[in-house]
């Protein structure tokens, strides 16, 4: 079995099974990891989702910040933004099943024998990753379990701004969201800016890119999200996937066992 990792689908089906292909990917012997944002943007949202749900077993997934857009949309009374692509998921016959699979899908994840922690957005310096892990299954549960109305309904919002172990309900789920799912500038203390989507090189002042803090621990990070930085953070230990397929980039594939990428150009 090989394990491939991908980066930022949205939606970029006909990308999605040309990067596959050149792999020979087969889920009889192969497992894929998505490191979110499987919807949203690109031209096959539906098909993306029902593709990847199909895998079963042999895909691994942490919800990006499109993927809790989607579910905000059809659990918590939002309405979709004038960009969304997301109709054909709200309408189609299959809707309930796909949001319910979305609905079981991780914010983090751990390998242990691989040292290694896949989330969409990063690991914040100030988490452990036993922490990381834990902070994502609180909320894991919430979007699961008889919460998730009352969580979609006020999960947008930029605070509280930093983590902190006091915080409960929504402060505490909202923040623990925003960083797995939203980060890309953080402070030294914790505190989120995520105003700020352009290259790692134009940090807002006290700023500074989630990756370039160190770590206790020597854990690789797979994460997307991060398009302008087109896969760079300078870093061996910190893998950025997302290389701007729906903006005209590439779709990324990374063996996670040899580092090879393989890459399709979706221009």
């Amino acid at each position: 079995m090989t394990d491939y990792a991908i980066g930022d689908i949205q939606g970029c089906y006909d990308r999605l099974r040309d990067v596959l292909a050149k792999v020979d990917f087969s889920p009889s012997r192969d497992r894929l990891w998505v490191a979110g944002d499987l919807i949203n943007r690109g031209p096959a949202s539906l098909e993306t989702l029902r593709y990847i749900e199909s895998l079963g077993d042999a895909a691994v997934v942490v919800l990006g910040n499109h993927d809790l857009h989607l579910l905000a949309v059809a659990l918590g009374g939002h309405s979709p933004k004038r960009k969304d692509t997301l109709h054909d998921i709200l309408d189609a016959p299959d809707h309930d099943r796909l949001i319910h699979w979305l609905r079981q899908q991780y914010l983090c994840v751990h390998d242990e024998k691989r040292n290694l922690v896949m989330a969409h957005a990063g690991l914040p310096h100030i988490w452990s990753v036993d922490q990381a892990v834990a902070c994502a299954r609180e909320v894991e549960a919430v979007i699961r379990g008889g919460q998730a109305q009352e969580y979609f309904s006020q999960m947008y919002g930029n605070q509280p701004e930093r983590w902190c172990d006091t915080l409960t309900g929504m402060d505490r789920w909202r923040v623990i969201t925003n960083y797995f799912t939203r980060m890309r500038f953080i402070a030294e203390d914790g505190s989120l800016e995520l105003a700020t989507k352009e290259s790692a090189d134009n940090a807002p002042p006290g700023f500074a890119p989630w990756f370039t803090y160190p770590r206790k621990d020597d854990v690789k990070v797979i994460f997307g999200h991060w398009a302008a930085l087109e896969g760079n953070t300078g870093s061996d230990r910190f893998i950025g996937l997302d290389t701007g397929c729906v903006w005209g980039g590439a779709l990324t594939l990374m063996n996670l066992d040899s580092g090879e990428l393989i890459h399709c150009d979706c221009a």
